[in-house]
């Protein structure tokens, strides 16, 4: 039977690692907010918006750091263990690699920034495709982990190297309009860095697909052929 004082510190480690799952829940939205923006600057050809990634970044790692502060504070304070402990070490592994996921959009704005400086390219759309493919997969990723949802969360996997078939597709076929339009060699690299960045995205929305499965079914997918057989 659990004792008033027992009761009291269960509240408080619970309270604890409520805040820290809501500080993660911000830095998904706000490095989703990023992408689109990222997005947005692109093919709206707005350097406002590319500007927007670029300044946003600060915040989203300050709430990194904050993350792995609170993570390493709550270890400490209330020692948690089993499904305690995994939703401790997956909520501080989400924040890493949305910040990764963040840095790959101010990739993508300064990028942009480049692009805009070049006469428009008939090209450019050949990649939006591919954006939305990416920030769907990110997207579903996030929800995966705030709803604990698992079955989401398998289809990740699957759908990170379908993404990684599209992106060597799109620089091959990049690559072979080169000789044809040599004046446009460097715009058609920025796009195929982009897309780089865009599959970087993928491999981190796997990332935080398999650290939710292991958090909610203790299960480590990282190696195994397919989430969705997991």
């Amino acid at each position: 039977m659990q004792t008033e004082a027992t009761r009291h510190i269960l509240t408080n480690f619970e309270d604890a690692l409520d805040n820290l799952r809501k500080d993660v829940l911000m830095m998904s939205s706000l490095s989703a907010r990023s992408l689109e923006n990222a997005r947005k600057g692109l093919f709206e050809r707005d350097e406002d918006w590319a500007n927007t990634v670029i300044a946003d970044d600060e915040e989203i790692d300050t709430l990194e750091i904050q993350v792995d502060n609170d993570g390493i504070s709550i270890m400490l304070r209330f020692h948690p263990y089993a499904s305690d402990l995994r939703n401790v070490f997956a909520a501080m592994k989400t924040s890493v690699n949305l910040e990764r996921a963040a840095d790959q959009a101010v990739g993508i704005a300064r990028r942009t920034k480049k692009l805009l400086a070049m006469p428009a390219m008939a090209e450019t759309p050949l990649i939006e495709s591919l954006y939305y493919f990416t920030s769907a997969m990110f997207n579903d990723a996030i929800n995966a982990y705030a709803d604990s949802d698992i079955e989401l969360a398998k289809t990740i996997k699957s759908r990170d190297r379908e993404l990684d078939i599209h992106n060597r597709e799109f620089a091959e076929k990049l690559t072979e309009l080169m000789p044809q339009n040599p004046d446009f060699i460097r715009g058609f690299l920025e796009l195929i860095f982009i897309a780089r960045c865009l599959e970087r995205i993928g491999d981190l929305a796997k990332s935080i697909a398999e650290d939710t499965i292991h958090a909610v079914a203790m299960k480590d997918t990282r190696h195994t052929a397919n989430l969705v057989s997991a």
